[in-house]
């Protein structure tokens, strides 16, 4: 991180924003600044180059032609590989959760070589998961309870140097009653809601890592009210 601010990158909008998913973009945006932590975000079209000193990268969710296009030209580019390897926060939603692993399916389900970024592979399922996702995160993450919306149709296995991001406690995720993937700073997730409207302890994760340290604690009723109802609406 810069000395002065957090720089978020949100990685093709234009290809990869299919379920609202910029919003988590204006939830790190709002909570760095309730910690008088500034930011600068940078809304990076398919056709520009990824910059590789940016502090937390975004990706979201798109249809199979947009990803297949996304992974290629995050490959020819090579900016967010360097910017792992320099330490930079990544987070994935769906489309964009699988094409950080070594392989996913394309729009015949054939393998599609993704970045090689998470020690995933993705494949496609005989049936779509849509419909609302529940779990347990991994102890060591120190998150609450996940809540998020999944419309996927992907089966995803995790390698030796990946861990599962959650237990699912409703829904389908990977496929094998986990939920997304993990390693170092690197995290995917097929939770769209946007993940970090309705999980703001995700959102505090993101930011931690960034800047390497707890952050003060701020007023979260409102936006425990909002991840209260879902959760009640799924395990009432």
């Amino acid at each position: 991180m810069s000395s002065d601010r957090i720089k978020i990158v949100w990685i093709y909008p234009d290809l990869l924003s299919t379920y609202g998913d910029q919003g988590n973009t204006i939830v790190l945006e709002r909570r760095a600044a309730l910690r008088g932590i500034p930011t600068e975000t940078v809304n990076l079209r398919s056709d520009e180059p990824v910059p590789s000193d940016g502090d937390i990268y975004l990706l979201g969710g798109g249809e199979d032609r947009p990803q297949i296009l996304a992974a290629q030209r995050l490959l020819g580019d090579g900016g967010l590989a360097r910017a792992v390897q320099s330490g930079a926060v990544v987070f994935a939603v769906c489309a964009g959760y699988q094409l950080l692993g070594h392989e996913f399916g394309g729009e015949e389900g054939q393998p599609v070589r993704g970045l090689g970024l998470l020690d995933i592979s993705s494949g496609r399922g005989e049936q779509r998961a849509v419909g609302e996702i529940v779990g347990d995160v991994a102890g060591e993450l120190n998150v609450p309870r996940i809540t998020g919306f999944e419309n996927h149709q992907g089966v995803t296995r995790l390698g030796p140097n990946a861990r599962p991001f959650a237990k699912v406690l409703h829904g389908i995720g990977n496929g094998d009653g986990y939920e997304g993937a993990y390693a170092g700073r690197v995290l995917g997730t097929y939770m769209h809601g946007p993940a970090l409207v309705r999980n703001p302890g995700l959102a505090d994760l993101l930011l931690r890592w960034a800047v390497g340290r707890d952050l003060q604690p701020i007023d979260d009723s409102w936006a425990g009210r909002l991840r209260d109802e879902r959760l009640a609406a799924v395990l009432p």
